[in-house]
């Protein structure tokens, strides 16, 4: 498994990372210790949860399955988002993360996190107040580093001029895909600007990317796209499954799988440290971590991002 160095900070992360957002929602802590093991196994090294993810439980799972290996691993986990539908427990303000660091750090069964995200922007908290909580966890041993998630382009910079000295963020995860680009028209640029690593979320396109699902029939039952009803069968339009089949044809014409193709496209890029994708199993744990061994060719990017632009 390759590493690559988080942004301008002293982290270095495996190419592909684990999402642990299953965990504790679709499967059991049994279910997550077969994971966790089959993902260490394979060299990956960063595990990325967040406080709400399975109710609070995707923290305890993963903290149990790692035990005394915690320390041989990339911890991650997010703030900021409603937890247990308590709207005292949510957001970017110095009162709730300080609440909050404990309560993920209980859960964790750590005494540190190797790097703590802001979920998703506050409207309510200046971001001074959160950077400056944030940097006193920095300062305390509780944090290593910072990071967002689900920020704007001009949040990025306003982040980082924020920051002024104090700890900042040096990562960002947001959705990108082959099937979701949005960031690159300003997410992308501002983090290579300020050297913030990007972690591209639904690599896969809520799986669209993954080969399993078929133009005209119905999503395998247990699928994510069937559990979503009607938002999963506007996502299998005619004109997703188009770019699905011209890239499906890319990938095997060299001899890979559109599976593969999605990781190593998002890898072409520069700025992408590590691709965090989820799993339930140990066969998938193997099939995202083999694809860090195909690299393209920034003309091969180039060639694929214009193929269904």
């Amino acid at each position: 498994m390759k590493v690559r160095r988080l942004g301008n900070s002293g982290l270095k992360v495996s190419v592909v990372g684990l999402g642990c957002n299953n965990f504790g929602m679709r499967i059991d802590a049994a279910r997550t210790q077969v994971v966790v093991d089959a993902a260490i196994d394979a060299g990956i090294t960063l595990f990325d949860t967040a406080d709400i993810y399975g109710g609070t439980q995707s923290e305890v799972f993963l903290g149990q399955a790692l035990g005394r290996r915690r320390h041989d691993v990339v911890l991650a986990t997010k703030f900021g988002m409603r937890v247990g539908g308590d709207p005292r427990k949510q957001g970017g303000s110095r009162k709730w993360i300080m609440q909050a660091v404990e309560d993920s750090l209980t859960r964790l069964g750590t005494d540190y996190i190797d790097l703590y995200q802001h979920h998703q922007p506050d409207p309510d908290t200046p971001v001074d107040e959160t950077l400056r909580a944030l940097d006193d966890l920095v300062t305390q041993g509780k944090v290593r580093y910072l990071g967002n998630s689900n920020y704007s382009g001009w949040q990025i910079a306003d982040a980082d001029w924020t920051a002024a000295g104090g700890a900042r963020f040096v990562s960002a995860q947001n959705q990108y895909s082959l099937l979701e680009r949005d960031v690159e028209r300003e997410v992308l640029p501002a983090c290579e600007h300020f050297g913030v690593g990007f972690l591209p979320f639904f690599p896969l396109g809520s799986g669209l990317l993954s080969g399993k699902y078929r133009r005209g029939e119905a999503p395998p039952e247990g699928t994510r796209l069937a559990a979503w009803g009607a938002r999963g069968e506007a996502a299998m339009s005619d004109a997703n499954f188009d770019k699905v089949e011209a890239l499906t044809k890319w990938a095997e014409a060299r001899g890979h799988t559109i599976l593969e193709l999605a990781f190593a496209w998002l890898l072409g890029h520069p700025v992408v440290s590590s691709v965090i994708a989820g799993a339930t199993s140990a066969e998938q744990i193997a099939a995202n971590a083999a694809t860090a061994a195909w690299a393209l060719t920034p003309d091969e990017v180039d060639e694929v991002g214009k193929l269904i632009a």
